[in-house]
């Protein structure tokens, strides 16, 4: 069983950046494909972004390209995302996601969940 824990969250004005984090307690961390994922007040939860397991490519959500940026470090067992130029309707809980293996944009692709950490943008 893989413990996620994110970080990192908190209120930020927009236009601001913050830094998420995400430990993971799995030993063959660099054998999981990383994803967070978000969910305002009243939405679905919606993908953000991923890192694979295997040579790190990442992909992005459509509406947050070019602002977050995800990464990992295997050493530390944690993935990051990185979130600059934010803007209110970033505002959501975000959750950190993991699956052995490959893993891509779809909530099912994912195993292992978070407990999530809110995100406050304001205006």
């Amino acid at each position: 069983q893989v413990q996620l824990v994110e970080s990192g969250g908190g209120l930020v004005q927009a236009g601001g950046s913050l830094r998420l984090s995400c430990a993971a307690s799995e030993r063959t961390f660099r054998r999981y494909t990383m994803g967070w994922f978000r969910q305002a007040p009243g939405k679905e939860r919606e993908f953000v972004a991923r890192i694979m397991w295997s040579g790190g490519s990442t992909y992005y959500a459509d509406s947050v390209k070019g602002r977050f940026t995800i990464s990992r470090d295997n050493a530390k067992n944690t993935v990051y995302l990185q979130m600059n130029s934010l803007k209110p309707e970033d505002t959501a809980v975000y959750y950190c996601a993991a699956t052995y293996g490959s893993g891509y944009s779809k909530q099912a692709d994912y195993n292992y969940w978070g407990q999530g950490t809110q995100v406050t943008v304001s205006s």
